[in-house]
């Protein structure tokens, strides 16, 4: 296995028996959702949170600036981004690594859950829907598909099912609400059961959006055990 990503983790319990891999969004790092762990009432769940950091580089439409991004967004307008799949490829990789370090750890891929937002939830959809094993779902929150080529070449049979949460704020001016509802809408009319919400915000998270992923994530366990 090639160097890890660096990442925080949180243990709800002793002894895991679950994994939420959960990815910032960009120019954030793996702090920025640590702190709504307790805040989704998983107190009976012995769940590892992982959150990683993304690498640091440049970001074309920010002028170059050098930010942690899980890719390069190349240019941007009101509904459509042009991104590098070839960065979201090298750190699917990298994902994929942090999936295959919680297996060795005893928790299996169909107990683990990926989660992200924004740019980091573009990467939930990625990997989620082309990882080769089954997993348990994936939170996609005021985010969007960022290649839908990705997907038509790579999406894997094991995951056409896998259970999705999308979220996203009708008032965010950063990734324009209809980009997530197109893209919660794909993945539902493609088979997978999609639970959408949207919620009076801005490119954030809100409380009663917490409240709603607990009870999913909550649901999800209950469904596998």
């Amino acid at each position: 296995m090639s160097q890890l990503l660096d990442a925080i983790e949180i243990e709800t319990r002793p002894n895991p028996q679950w994994a939420v891999i959960w990815m910032h969004g960009l120019g954030a790092d793996g702090n920025d959702f640590v702190s709504i762990v307790p805040e989704l009432g998983l107190d009976e769940a012995a769940v590892r949170f992982v959150f990683p950091h993304a690498p640091m580089i440049p970001v074309t439409c920010n002028n170059g600036y050098v930010m942690r991004a899980w890719y390069d967004i190349l240019e941007l307008d009101s509904i459509s981004r042009r991104v590098d799949e070839a960065g979201i490829r090298q750190n699917r990789s990298a994902i994929q690594a942090l999936i295959e370090r919680e297996n060795q750890r005893g928790i299996p891929s169909e107990r683990i859950i990926l989660a992200g937002f924004s740019q980091g939830g573009a990467m939930a959809y990625s990997v989620g829907l082309t990882h080769p094993d089954r997993l348990a779902g994936i939170i996609a929150l005021s985010t969007y598909i960022p290649s839908q080529s990705l997907l038509d070449n790579e999406s894997s049979p094991a995951n056409q099912a896998t259970p999705v949460f999308a979220a996203h704020g009708i008032q965010d001016p950063i990734v324009p609400y209809a980009l997530g509802e197109a893209a919660a809408k794909q993945v539902g009319t493609g088979g997978h059961p999609t639970e959408w919400h949207s919620y009076r915000m801005p490119h954030s998270v809100c409380m009663e959006e917490i409240v709603a992923i607990g009870l999913w994530l909550k649901a999800r366990m209950a469904a596998t055990n």
